[in-house]
């Protein structure tokens, strides 16, 4: 009996230690308050936040420039960008961009790679949009392949080299 009172309560407490992790809705503590947005602060205003590259061949220019202004009464400092994986390399000024002042952010995706893709660089700065996304999307279609064999000596066709002997001659 002890035994059983042992294992209830063994199996009861963490229970309760779990449940007293909860915070309750009245009396518990308040959420952090967040900080108040600067109405002074940097904005980067961008031409454009998505590009589409389209239809292009494999191992083709894969970079575009993403234009943006700081719009807002301070300077700007982009603290990071990085890119959803390793095939997509953002650029970005590393120097204040001072209010009115135009910018770029280069971004190159590796067109090695064949397929559709949509892939995002996230950009975390002072502004007031901060973290803020930028996309790139499109298709890379593979470049024509070349047989792994030479051509038939027979013919000037350029047809693929084929074992087609003739079977009338001897081998030998």
């Amino acid at each position: 009996m002890i035994r059983k009172g042992f294992l209830t309560l063994l199996m009861l407490l963490p229970a309760l230690f779990c449940f007293a992790q909860i915070p309750t809705p009245q009396g518990g503590t308040p959420p952090p308050a967040q900080a108040p947005v600067d109405p002074n602060a940097a904005v980067m205003s961008f031409e454009t936040k998505e590009h589409d590259f389209g239809t292009i061949e494999q191992d083709a220019n894969g970079t575009y420039l993403f234009m943006f202004t700081n719009t807002g009464k301070e300077p700007l400092v982009i603290k990071e960008a990085h890119g959803s994986c390793g095939c997509t390399v953002p650029r970005w000024p590393h120097a204040p961009v001072n209010p009115g002042q135009k910018d770029t952010i280069k971004v190159t995706y590796d067109t090695h790679r064949v397929g559709m893709f949509t892939k995002t660089v996230t950009i975390t700065s002072n502004g007031k949009d901060s973290p803020l996304v930028l996309s790139i999307k499109g298709k890379v279609l593979s470049k024509d392949t070349y047989p792994a064999f030479p051509t038939n000596n027979n013919s000037n066709t350029g047809v693929p080299y084929t074992n087609n002997w003739d079977n009338s001659s001897p081998t030998n």
